[in-house]
């Protein structure tokens, strides 16, 4: 079994796939709208000056969310550089 990780916990310049949502129903279907859908490889760009919101790289496009989200977002880290 693959390690994972909440999304909130990876570094800027870290990847992950991934590989569950938690959240009531509204938040994951709000967060899969986002293109934050299992499988797909995330990278974190930054953090705000206080750490709140993440922006993240996401099938090509630039998408920042809060941090409390980005915890519920676990993903699998690949190692990758961000892009």
């Amino acid at each position: 079994m693959m390690d994972v990780t909440p999304l909130a916990s990876l570094m800027p310049g870290q990847a992950g796939v991934i590989s569950e949502l938690h959240g009531d129903d509204s938040l994951r279907v709000r967060l899969m709208e986002m293109g934050l859908i299992r499988g797909e490889t995330v990278h974190v760009l930054k953090y705000a000056p206080l750490g709140d919101p993440v922006e993240l790289d996401i099938a090509g496009y630039h998408l920042s969310i809060r941090k409390g989200d980005a915890q519920r977002i676990l993903v699998s880290p690949t190692g990758q550089p961000a892009r």
